[in-house]
C-alpha cells in the first residue's frame, strides 16, 4: 500500500511526518499521531491502542475503496465508512443477529478521526482537514453500577485455606476497593509507592499523572500480609521478577485480562452471581464515599479524574439511592 508523497501538494513545503521519505503508508502517519499522543500529550498505552484500532479499520475500509493516501481522502468518504460502520453485522454476533454497532462506538471512531486529522492539520503535514465537518453524536452517559455493602461484605470475605494465590487476590481486592484504583492502576503498581506505614500509595495515573491516595487500615492490613509473609509475595519472586506488587505464578506482572480473570473468579467463588465489569470496585469506592457525605472535589482527586465533569455522574448515582431510600421508608412517599 506503498504510494509516492508529492512534496509540492503541501503547504508551505512541509515534510512529511512519516520516516520513510518521499515514500511511505497511511499507516505511518498514523504511528507519527501515536507517538505525538504518548510522548506530546502524555496519552496512556491504553488511549493510543484505542485509537490506532479504530483508525486501523479505517484504514482497512479505506484500502477496499482504492484509497492509498490520506491526501485522497475526502468527507465524503468519512461519511461513507461511517455508515458502513453503523450497518455492519457485529463480528462476535451470529450471522442472523441484528446488532449493530453501539452510538458510544461510533462516537469513538469520530473522535479518533477528528483527532487524527486535527494533528495533521496542525502539523501542516495535510493540505485539508475534511474530519472537521463531521459532528459527534449526542453521548448518554451511562450511570455507572456499584456494588451493594451486602455484596462488597462477601467478596471481601478472606478465602480459606490461606494461599498465596488467595493472600495476592484479598490484597489485590482490598486495595481496588479502599483506593478506588484502575485496573492498569493495580496492575503496574509497584514496591517504592507504597508508604502502608503512612497510609497512603503514590500512583501512576491516566497521561502519567502522579495523585496521592490513601489506603485504610483493612488494605493496609492485607497488603502487609502479602508482602512479608512467607507464604504471600516472596513465592511468586523469581530473579528477574521486577518490583511490580502483585505477581503472576511465574513471577512476571499480570497483563490486564489475567488480572480481570483472578478477579471474576474471586467474583464467582464469592457467590455473587450478577456480571462483574473491571471498573465496578472503583465505581463503588466513589459511589460509598459520596453516599456517606464526601466532597466531590475530593473524589474527583481521588479518582484522578481531570475534569470534575467526569466525577459528577456519581451525584446521579447517589440521587437515585437517597430516592430509593426516602421511598422505603418517608411515611407519605
Amino acid at each position: 500500500m506503498s504510494v509516492r508523497n508529492d512534496l509540492s501538494d503541501l503547504p508551505n513545503g512541509a515534510i512529511p511526518a512519516t520516516t520513510a521519505g518521499p515514500t511511505g503508508t497511511m499507516q505511518n502517519l498514523v504511528e507519527d499521531f501515536l507517538q505525538y499522543l504518548r510522548h506530546e500529550r502524555g496519552q496512556s498505552d491504553n488511549t493510543a491502542k484505542t485509537y490506532a484500532a479504530l483508525l486501523g479499520k479505517f484504514i482497512a475500509w479505506a484500502e477496499r475503496q482504492s484509497l492509498t493516501d490520506w491526501k485522497q481522502v475526502e468527507l465524503k468518504h468519512l461519511m461513507a465508512f461511517l455508515q458502513h460502520e453503523r450497518a455492519r453485522p457485529l463480528a462476535d454476533e451470529p450471522k442472523e443477529s441484528t446488532k449493530r454497532l453501539s452510538g458510544e462506538s461510533v462516537y469513538l471512531e469520530i473522535a479518533a478521526l477528528r483527532a487524527f486529522y486535527k494533528f495533521a492539520e496542525n502539523e501542516k503535514i495535510l493540505p485539508s482537514n475534511p474530519a472537521e465537518h463531521l459532528s459527534l453524536p449526542r453521548r448518554w452517559k451511562r450511570l455507572p453500577k456499584a456494588l451493594s455493602n451486602a455484596e462488597i461484605k462477601k467478596l471481601l470475605s478472606p478465602e480459606q485455606p490461606e494461599t498465596k494465590e488467595n493472600l495476592c487476590d484479598q490484597a489485590i481486592l482490598e486495595l481496588a476497593y479502599a483506593s478506588g484504583l484502575r485496573l492498569s492502576e493495580l496492575k503496574n503498581l509497584r514496591l517504592e509507592q507504597l508508604h502502608l506505614d503512612a497510609g497512603f500509595i503514590n500512583v501512576i495515573g491516566k497521561g502519567n499523572k502522579e495523585r496521592v491516595v490513601p489506603v485504610g487500615k483493612t488494605a493496609v492490613a492485607a497488603l502487609n500480609r502479602f508482602i512479608e509473609s512467607e507464604g504471600g509475595r516472596r513465592k511468586f519472586v523469581n530473579a528477574k521478577s521486577p518490583a511490580n506488587v502483585f505477581l503472576t505464578k511465574r513471577g512476571t506482572p499480570f497483563a490486564s485480562v489475567t488480572l480481570w480473570l483472578r478477579i471474576k473468579n474471586r467474583v464467582r467463588r464469592s457467590g455473587i452471581e450478577r456480571n462483574i465489569t473491571p471498573h465496578m470496585l472503583r465505581h463503588s469506592f466513589a459511589t460509598h464515599l459520596l453516599e456517606h457525605g464526601a466532597d466531590l472535589r475530593v473524589i474527583q482527586e481521588l479518582l484522578g479524574h481531570a475534569n470534575i465533569g467526569t466525577t459528577e455522574v456519581y451525584t446521579h448515582v447517589a440521587g437515585n439511592k437517597l430516592r430509593e431510600i426516602h421511598r422505603k421508608f418517608h411515611p407519605r412517599a
